[in-house]
């Protein structure tokens, strides 16, 4: 109780200065501390769920919680929202958190957003025998610039060894800092379609180092530079990326589609041996069950601490208690390309098995990391429905390779990995996952995980 009291007069005293000319961050703090007295002051069983739902919501200020990369534990630290609207065509935003986890692992950030909103002006056919046949409004896709700026300590890290055939016996680990500083676009061409153009610059400085005290060799005692390419130097990074993302719903609604087709180069002026590009093709596809299904993935939108149902609205979305289902089919392919004398660093190579370092988890029932090459294929077949309240039920079977030749790609000699679970999906509070995987060779795997970013939040930027 004191403790909420002391938390309600600093909301108070941080706004008592600007009340006789209040600025946008001036009426935010006042607004806060009156839903914050409202909600949290008077404390009763009854008022638990909103006082909650306030303090890892609401803006400028909320408590940030959230996994941070697998085997590093759950993070828990403070979040900073402000948003400043300069004229009728463009909206901004910026986000600041940091998170800490019990391991020493820890993340801080900052992220800005413009976003374009031009005036749509709409178009009503009208028929000589009656009412109006249709409207001719659609919901425009805005235009998005991000800037930037992220480090991530990350303590525990495994590494197997490189291609299909590593062994599990030869899991040692490591350390990595890495700081992300750059910008992406997303740029709506076709309306129609929801095509989207993606662009992106990014310097990546990454620092590996020793780990020593776990139960599992350090890295460098079971691998050298030629067996774990960039083990013993990490070049500054020049990264930069093209895309075209096309997310059309067919069929009155009935089939949602995700495709991306990316190209990414990293330059690494240096050292040019630790230069590449990459090619990405995610295809996914989403069978609604029930019409009025709401849409929790990620929005251009939002930051990665914002949580709003739509462009403008300044609260999260409600816990929804209607029947929800989804059934899911992705193919994700990733493949690198490096010049004669050039490697792929390792720490840049995605991974299948568990969870990757981005949270994604790709043949669960393996352990985090367990396979790791320049180029992966996957297959996903997912099913995921609505228990009660903000409480669902998962299943998924996942087929996939990693393979450290690009013509190796292909559907034959897949791992396989089956998953079930619970899912929480609690308006705009994180979302927390709870599986258990079976299937492949190596035995089961549970994995637990909170969602890093609010539910509707952008993600960040992608740690390879």
């Amino acid at each position: 109780m004191r403790a909420l009291s002391i938390i309600s007069a600093m909301l108070a005293l941080s706004i008592s200065a600007g009340l006789a000319q209040e600025s946008q961050t001036h009426a935010d703090f006042r607004g806060e501390a009156t839903r914050f007295k409202q909600s949290c002051e008077a404390f009763s069983l009854k008022a638990i769920p909103g006082c909650a739902y306030l303090l890892f919501t609401d803006h400028p200020l909320h408590i940030a919680v959230g996994s941070i990369a697998p085997q590093n534990g759950f993070g828990a630290g403070g979040a900073y929202i402000g948003h400043f609207t300069p004229n009728e065509r463009w909206r901004t935003s910026w986000d600041a958190d940091a998170i800490a986890s019990e391991n020493g692992s820890w993340r801080a950030g900052f992220y800005y957003k413009a976003i374009h909103t031009p005036i749509e002006k709409i178009k009503v056919i009208t028929t000589s025998t009656g009412p109006p046949a249709h409207s001719d409004l659609t919901i425009h896709p805005n235009t998005v610039f991000n800037l930037y700026a992220q480090t991530i300590w990350l303590d525990q890290l495994f590494f197997y060894g490189l291609g299909p055939d590593s062994l599990k016996a030869n899991a040692s680990e490591f350390s990595m800092r890495q700081t992300i500083s750059g910008a992406n676009a997303i740029i709506p061409v076709l309306h129609g379609l929801n095509t989207s153009l993606l662009g992106e610059i990014n310097g990546r400085f990454v620092a590996v180092e020793e780990n020593h005290h776990e139960s599992s060799p350090s890295i460098e005692q079971i691998f050298t530079e030629g067996t774990a390419p960039g083990l013993t130097t990490q070049p500054s990074v020049l990264q930069l990326g093209e895309g075209v993302r096309l997310e059309p719903t067919l069929f009155n609604d009935h089939l949602q589609l995700d495709y991306l087709a990316q190209f990414q180069q990293f330059v690494a002026p240096s050292d040019t041996q630790y230069s590449f590009r990459r090619f990405t093709a995610d295809v996914d596809h989403t069978i609604p069950l029930y019409r009025n299904s709401g849409s929790y993935g990620p929005k251009a939108t939002n930051g990665p601490d914002e949580c709003a149902a739509s462009l403008g609205a300044t609260k999260c979305p409600a816990i929804q208690r209607n029947r929800e289902g989804s059934v899911e089919l992705r193919l994700l392919i990733t493949e690198s390309i490096a010049s004669a004398g050039s490697v792929v660093p390792f720490y840049f190579q995605p991974t299948l098995g568990g969870s990757d370092i981005n949270g994604n988890s790709w043949l669960p029932s393996y352990n985090d990391y367990r396979f790791r090459a320049p180029n992966t294929l996957l297959l996903r077949e997912g099913f995921e429905h609505s228990i009660w309240g903000p409480i669902g039920f998962n299943f998924s079977a996942d087929q996939g390779k990693v393979a450290l030749a690009r013509s190796d790609i292909a559907f034959d000699h897949l791992a396989h990995s089956l998953s079930a679970g619970l899912t929480l999906r609690a308006g705009g509070l994180p979302a927390l996952s709870l599986s258990f995987a079976w299937g492949g060779s190596e035995g089961t795997h549970s994995i637990t995980d909170v969602n890093p970013a609010l539910l509707g939040g952008s993600a960040r930027p992608s740690l390879f």
